[in-house]
Parts: structure tokens; C-alpha cells; sequence
């Protein structure tokens, strides 16, 4: 497989390219990346040529794979999704919400991305849950055509450097600078971005928002280059490799975490114990599953309301996911230690 040649620091980042109708947000990032680099800004009498900001519609069919990878809580499923353009990994604000290696698909032009979203990568805890956990991302890394690294625009800790330290030499990297619409002063950037480039030879430099729509647009155009020659993997309409039975456990483990806050362990799973179809219904029987009988209370709540919620929140969403009724049933059951046995870690589905 061919690749890109690696960059220099001059030429890894990819600024946006002042035109006609540049916004003053990307003037300030292209000029921010100048600077990062040591590159002075085309002067506004002299545009730079206007970059693409979507994939070539021409030429021949483009497929590869593309890891999603960095530590929890970074907004790697956020982007995912946003790339996808549906829904297909969940997300919350607890660490570890991504378990399994989500396949995420979208064709566009001659392009077609497989995006594979990975665990944050755990480097704290070594229960057998972890254990399995880490060796997804290990195993989701090792067979690409290009990593996105996934940190938070202005920060990067021990915990970014031990994901950084595991991804293969003979990969092009991709530093995606996330949540950009959180730093309010954009300026102090610069020197940031240029330590990144000095700590790793990334073949990309992208600061961006998975939440804003044009970034979004931008990373399928820098990411295509880094993906092979060859025909498509997957019909051009599919947006997901995942059953619609994983889709439905995930979309109750989401609603747990989001609902339950901090004070329930991240240990708790679900699993589908009958998923039927009746013509555009689907009936959906789940167990979610705790280690303590004080974590049971704590998802059924008062009078079940917690889990009445949890329920009916699962079940909206599923039927804005699939387009038709839902049936919901779920129940709370108690398996203390499940995390850290190797044997039912494997039986709940995890690699």
C-alpha cells in the first residue's frame, strides 16, 4: 500500500485558505496555524488558492480505514458521529462509554471512509474489563491506512502521551486538535500546536469542533489522500457495520450513564436478552447489569422512575435511529465482580 510521504512541520498542519467568503473564525485559525509553523499568512490582496473542503466527486473509487483513537473523554464518538452523520456510537460524559470497536461508514464523492471508533484507552485500572478494553484499541490501530489521534485543542497529559506511545511507527497520524470551541483565546494556540508538532511527527495538524459543521466538511477532504486506491467495501447508503440488537444495547447503556451521572461505576453493562421483529416493530428485552445491590437502587430510582427513564429515552431514540415502534423492556439484575472475570467479560461480548 502506497502512502503519503511524511511532512515537514511547515507543511503538516492544514490551514483553511483565506477566500471571498471566509469567515473571520477561519481567518483567525489560518493565522493561527501560520504561526504555530513559522509560515506568514498570504496578505489579503494575495489569496491563497481556496482549499477543497469536501472529497473529489472525480477519479477513481477511494476505500480504506480510518482508527478513531485518544483517551476518554476527548469526543472521539462525538466525532465519529459527526463524520457519519448519524448516530452510531454513544456518548456521554462518563469515561469508558465506548466499549467496542464501532464501525462507522460514509461514502462520499469516489471516497468511501470506514471509521472505526475505539475505547478510550485505559491506563489506570488493569480489571479484566480493561484489560479487554485496551487490547480493542491495540487491535483496532494495527490494520489501517491512517490514526486520528483525537486530543483537547490546549491539552495533552500523561494520559495522551501513554495513547500517543502505543500507535505504530509505519501509520500516518492524524492530530486532531478537538473542541476548539472551547478555547476562548485562540492566540495561545500557536506555541501549543507547534510543541505537538515537535513531540511527533504527525502527518496532519487539525484543529477543529466535531460540532461545526464546515470543520467536519474540511477533515473528510485532508483525510482522503491518506486512503487507498481501491472500490468501495460497503454500499454507498450504509452508515454503520453494527446489528441493529448492539445498536439497541449501546442506546440503553448511553441513557444509563447520561441519567445516573458519576454514581454509578462504569462496570455496569447491558445485555439483550430477545430482540424480535414484527414488521416495522421491534420488541426488545434488556438486563442491565451492576455490581452491587446499592447500584441496582441507584438505576431504578424511586418508584422506578429512573429506570422508567432511562427506558423511555432508549426507546425514542431507537425509533428516530430505525423508523419504526420500539417495545422496551429492560431489567436491573446484580453480577458482583463481572469486571474483572475474564470468562463472563467474554460472555457479555467484549473482545
Amino acid at each position: 500500500m502506497t502512502r503519503p510521504p511524511k511532512k515537514t512541520l511547515a507543511e503538516a498542519a492544514t490551514p483553511v485558505e483565506p477566500s471571498a467568503g471566509t469567515t473571520g473564525a477561519d481567518a483567525d485559525l489560518e493565522a493561527m496555524l501560520a504561526q504555530a509553523l513559522g509560515k506568514t499568512p498570504a496578505p489579503d490582496d494575495q489569496p491563497a488558492a481556496q482549499a477543497d473542503i469536501e472529497p473529489h466527486n472525480w477519479g477513481p473509487q477511494r476505500c480504506g480505514f480510518v482508527a478513531i483513537v485518544g483517551k476518554p473523554n476527548v469526543g472521539k464518538s462525538t466525532l465519529l458521529n459527526a463524520l457519519v452523520g448519524q448516530k452510531v456510537s454513544i456518548t456521554s460524559r462518563k469515561a469508558q462509554t465506548t466499549r467496542h470497536r464501532i464501525t462507522g461508514l460514509r461514502t462520499l464523492g469516489a471516497t468511501q471512509f470506514v471509521f472505526v471508533d475505539t475505547p478510550g484507552f485505559q491506563t489506570r485500572h488493569g480489571n479484566a474489563l480493561n484489560r479487554s478494553l485496551n487490547k480493542t484499541v491495540l487491535g483496532a490501530v494495527a490494520d489501517v491506512d491512517v490514526i486520528v489521534f483525537v486530543v483537547e485543542a490546549g491539552h495533552f497529559n500523561l494520559a495522551d502521551a501513554k495513547v500517543l506511545a502505543l500507535l505504530p511507527a509505519n501509520i500516518p497520524v492524524i492530530l486532531v486538535a478537538n473542541k476548539l470551541d472551547n478555547v476562548h483565546r485562540r492566540a495561545e494556540l500557536a506555541p501549543w500546536l507547534r510543541s505537538m508538532h515537535e513531540r511527533h511527527p504527525f502527518a496532519e495538524l487539525v484543529p477543529m469542533s466535531a460540532k461545526n459543521a464546515k470543520d467536519v466538511q474540511r477533515f473528510y477532504a485532508i483525510c482522503e489522500k491518506y486512503l487507498p486506491e481501491q472500490a468501495w467495501m460497503y454500499d454507498a447508503e450504509e452508515l454503520t457495520d453494527r446489528s441493529e440488537r448492539f445498536m439497541a444495547a449501546e442506546m440503553v447503556r448511553e441513557k444509563l450513564f447520561r441519567l445516573t451521572g458519576d454514581e454509578l461505576p462504569y462496570t455496569s453493562t447491558v445485555i439483550i436478552d430477545k430482540f424480535e421483529e414484527e414488521g416495522q416493530l421491534r420488541r426488545i428485552a434488556a438486563t442491565i447489569v451492576v455490581e452491587r445491590e446499592g447500584h441496582k437502587g441507584m438505576v431504578i430510582g424511586d418508584k422506578g422512575e429512573k429506570l422508567k427513564r432511562i427506558g423511555t429515552e432508549a426507546r425514542v431514540e431507537l425509533e428516530k435511529l430505525w423508523g419504526g415502534k420500539v417495545f422496551l423492556e429492560l431489567w436491573v439484575k446484580v453480577r458482583s465482580g463481572w469486571a474483572d472475570d475474564e470468562a463472563r467479560v467474554r460472555s457479555f461480548g467484549y473482545e
